[in-house]
């Protein structure tokens, strides 16, 4: 029997289990790291590439409709994601800074853990992508605007919004496969 059901567990599904862990172990740390970085470089290339398409193609203002309830929109936003603490330039790279530390030690102590390259990638993708532009111009370049008052926003704010929803499907799939 196990934690989770009163009936007993077959020796062949108990085996399947600790070989399907045993493969979570043997994943390669290294191989993580390779991924998540393409992930990275893959988000930073897509969201730049979108964000100069604006910048040459739509006036700051300017509305254009994509899909229905979908516009694309110029902003600068001088905030952290939605707009929210807007002037506090030092707040945001704080705030920015941690997240990203955190999210690299975890990384770094749990690389073995099945697909967490992927919402690692995205989550500092998005950070990346964000950062060059505060670097460069002082602001974030937002381009897409969905109904109903929501803020604009870009692909990197999209791949960090999705890569932390990924990161607790991850975490809570590795716990699950623990127990």
């Amino acid at each position: 029997m196990n934690r989770l059901s009163p009936y007993p567990v077959s020796p062949i599904f108990s085996a399947r289990r600790q070989a399907r862990s045993g493969r979570l172990q043997r994943e390669s740390s290294p191989r993580a790291w390779l991924l998540a970085v393409l992930v990275l470089a893959a988000v930073v290339a897509l969201d730049q590439v979108t964000k100069h398409l604006v910048d040459h193609s739509i006036v700051p203002g300017e509305e254009r409709k994509l899909l229905p309830g979908i516009q694309l929109v110029h902003t600068s936003n001088h905030g952290v994601a939605f707009g929210l603490l807007p002037k506090d330039q030092l707040a945001v790279t704080v705030l920015i800074g941690l997240a990203l530390l955190a999210l690299v030690v975890y990384f770094a102590t749990h690389a073995t853990q099945r697909l967490i390259w992927l919402p690692t990638g995205m989550l500092l993708g998005g950070a990346v992508g964000n950062v060059v532009d505060r670097l460069r111009e002082g602001a974030v370049t937002d381009f897409i605007k969905l109904p109903l008052g929501w803020p604009p926003f870009n692909l990197a704010d999209a791949s960090i919004t999705l890569g932390i929803l990924l990161l607790f499907l991850a975490v809570e799939s590795s716990r699950h496969l623990r127990a």
